[in-house]
């Protein structure tokens, strides 16, 4: 019973307070000019480098990215303890995120039953529908900020959940790994540099178009117009 009352993270308790000091009267000026909005650049360059090494680093690289993502979400939670409107801590933060985990799981919380990845994947997005009932759209929530790529394979899921993309259908370019994927599509952002082409804004442009494709379905399903069988299928032209 005495080993519950201790604390179980020490160091990370040692780090939330390594940064209240910094930010505290006496501290590092700096550190207490910072706001949720200058800090966004730091964030996104710390994910950059945790993905980095994920991806092709050490152990030692991983710990070290960790702990700086780590610190960026410390960091904003006691800026939010010293705004008035805000004041909410890092406890508050921990709190919603279990309340958000152990209501995604009641199938290991609760006793609803959910054996296979797909099962989960289903239940998530009922769930969310039930957390989010403001939204209208499957598209809703996605950040439009995301790399083109990555926002592509996240805005093509939710096609296919809508039934504008068919899963068992050929693809247009049969590759089978990442070994052969990487060089085709260094392939392409070659092509579009050498005619002055940037791909990034020509793959968000397309996505846009996709997008507004399915919202334009997602409201003739919620007009009664046909269910998604009806809608038809996006097709991805590739030109000769």
């Amino acid at each position: 019973m005495g080993a519950m009352t201790q604390t179980q993270h020490p160091k990370l308790d040692e780090l939330i307070d390594v940064l209240a000091k910094l930010r505290a009267p006496g501290g590092c000026a700096w550190d207490r000019e910072q706001t949720h909005e200058s800090l966004v650049k730091y964030l996104i360059e710390e994910t950059h480098e945790l993905v980095d090494a994920i991806e092709s680093g050490s152990r030692e690289d991983m710990i070290e990215e960790l702990g700086d993502v780590l610190y960026q979400v410390v960091f904003h939670s006691d800026i939010a303890a010293h705004t008035p409107g805000e004041e909410f801590t890092i406890e508050d933060v921990a709190a919603n995120m279990t309340a958000k985990m152990v209501g995604r799981h009641p199938h290991v919380f609760g006793d609803t039953v959910a054996e296979t990845s797909d099962d989960v994947v289903g239940l998530w997005d009922e769930l969310k529908k039930i957390e989010k009932p403001t939204r209208t759209s499957v598209l809703d929530g996605i950040p439009q900020g995301m790399p083109s790529l990555a926002l592509a394979d996240k805005v093509l899921g939710k096609a296919e959940k809508l039934g504008l993309i068919d899963p068992d259908a050929p693809p247009v370019i049969a590759v089978t790994s990442e070994d052969e994927l990487g060089p085709l599509l260094l392939a392409i952002v070659t092509a579009a540099r050498s005619n002055g082409l940037d791909a990034e804004r020509a793959l968000r442009s397309t996505l846009r178009g996709l997008q507004d494709e399915m919202r334009d379905t997602e409201r003739q399903l919620r007009e009664g117009g046909g269910d998604q069988a009806d809608a038809g299928i996006i097709g991805f032209p590739i030109a000769d």
